[in-house]
């Protein structure tokens, strides 16, 4: 058994996360501010699978407040440090920045800053693959370039990948950067496209579909990316002389906006009422994970297809949500 410090506990991949953790038979400490970007009661749900599991604490504070992390170091050595809280979601940058600088920036430093205090035997942490921007290449490789970020979102995510390199380099301490790629599945962000145009769609309210349907985007399933997670919690960049490390998480399987909207049509039997817009500040054109090197590494491989990946979230979505 080990002691996790799993951060965003309560969020998409924090809780799916944990619950795993906790699954595997280690004890997993889980930070979560519950703020209302969108529903408590979404991520209060998310939570439920772990709050009744004996291994599992949940202390509820916000890390861009100091005296929060250096309260729960003391209290707890942590054997592995999972940091996946963050402020999301890209077009909400442009409207209130200070979060993304609140939580992505200080509340990421004040975590690392106890990591180097008292070393975990591996800091993680989440990117994203907006670091890569509006990459003109075919797949997206951990080594191209991602010193053009489009939003303040991927700029904070830019940041954390730096600092993580900094910190490796000057006090040795083991990190792996995530860089996930359009994560999905049941009881996932209200603010993601797939979430909100099946609200849209049952409803019959009109969906704003960006660059005219011509968006493509990795859509990666949540059993795919945790089993990605832990593969890597437990593979340490210690061997490198500077232990540090970025992987991709996607699913190596671009889909074009206007598909996957055909696909949520067929799964919920009615026909989305589209309203074809410019493309959105921020947004990007298109991603493609290169998962060649996480798939070395710990062999990840993801299994889950978009049918049937937002099947399980369709047959969630109407069980949550039953009116």
């Amino acid at each position: 058994m080990k002691r996790y410090l799993v951060t965003g506990a309560a969020g998409f991949i924090g809780a799916n996360v944990s619950a795993a953790l906790l699954e595997a038979g280690h004890h997993v400490v889980g930070v979560d501010n519950l703020n209302d970007y969108y529903e408590p009661a979404l991520k209060q749900h998310r939570l439920e699978r772990c709050v009744a599991h004996p291994e599992f604490t949940f202390v509820q504070g916000d890390l861009a407040d100091s005296g929060t992390v250096s309260d729960l170091f003391a209290a707890y050595h942590f054997e592995v440090v999972i940091h996946l809280a963050a402020q999301a979601g890209v077009r909400y940058s442009l409207e209130n920045p200070n979060a993304y600088i609140q939580s992505n920036i200080i509340g990421f430093q004040h975590v690392i800053d106890a990591c180097r205090a008292t070393p975990p035997a591996h800091f993680i942490f989440a990117s994203s693959s907006s670091v890569y921007g509006n990459s003109d290449r075919t797949w997206f490789a951990e080594s191209d370039p991602t010193d053009m970020p489009v939003s303040l979102y991927a700029a904070t995510k830019k940041s954390n990948e730096m600092v993580a390199h900094t910190y490796a380099h000057l006090y040795g301490l083991p990190s792996t950067g995530l860089r996930f790629f359009t994560v999905y599945g049941p009881a996932g962000r209200p603010d993601m496209a797939y979430f909100s145009f099946t609200r849209a769609i049952l409803t019959g309210t009109p969906i704003r579909v960006f660059n005219q349907g011509n968006l493509e985007r990795d859509f990666t399933y949540i059993d795919d990316i945790v089993a990605g997670v832990l593969a890597v919690a437990d593979a340490p960049p210690t061997h490198l002389e500077v232990p540090y490390r970025l992987l991709n998480l996607g699913n190596h399987q671009p889909v074009k906006l206007g598909d996957f909207i055909g696909t949520l049509e067929t799964l919920l039997g009615k026909k989305a009422n589209k309203a074809l817009v410019d493309m959105q500040p921020g947004d990007v054109y298109r991603t493609a994970a290169n998962i060649d090197a996480a798939s070395k590494l710990v062999g990840f491989a993801p299994t889950t297809d978009l049918q049937t990946g937002l099947e399980h979230f369709v047959r969630w979505y109407r069980e949550y949500y039953p009116d």
